[in-house]
């Protein structure tokens, strides 16, 4: 049996109802629930339970700082037929993670190629076609912690766990 991994950090309560609110604005008609929301870091696929170990080593061992980002836009991804409120701008603190992830992934054969760092929330499924992408409200999601989660699929759509859960340093700390 094999398990579908990756690295995440998922919103608290108020980064939640502001997202749920960019997503209510746009009534998306597969909406994401909003406890599926979650921003990838890093997506490593599906492993054998066994190397969760290593990927538990490989999150533990992060020395990244916490970070904000700023979800400023809607964006519709016609080939994986998603609608997604994403980041214009990536914090320095934010691509140093995403890199230092894949990096040990990579040491390891266990991460995909990645193409690029697109912050985003999935906030709708099954869009085949863009709605009219109206101005967004612009918020901000401090950005604490981060997860590797594990992901499985029901017939209401995917559902995630979090396996084990890792803080960011304080800007204090980092220095």
């Amino acid at each position: 049996m094999r398990v579908r991994v990756f690295f995440a950090s998922q919103p608290d309560s108020e980064t939640r109802a502001r997202i749920a609110a960019a997503a209510a604005a746009l009534e998306p008609k597969a909406a994401v629930p909003s406890d599926n929301y979650h921003l990838t870091l890093a997506f490593v696929g599906e492993v054998p339970p066994a190397i969760q170990d290593t990927l538990r080593h490989i999150g533990a061992s992060q020395l990244g700082r916490a970070f904000s980002v700023r979800f400023d836009r809607y964006e519709h991804w016609a080939k994986p037929r998603v609608l997604v409120v994403a980041a214009t701008d990536v914090p320095a603190s934010l691509h140093e993670l995403w890199g230092a992830l894949h990096a040990d992934l990579a040491k390891h054969h266990l991460a995909l190629a990645p193409q690029c760092l697109r912050p985003h929330v999935t906030i709708g499924r099954k869009v085949s076609q863009a709605p009219v992408l109206a101005a967004m409200s612009a918020f901000d999601w401090r950005i604490r912690t981060f997860s590797l989660m594990q992901s499985t699929t029901a017939d209401s759509g995917p559902r995630y766990t979090v396996v084990d859960t890792w803080r960011l340093l304080d800007e204090e700390a980092a220095r």
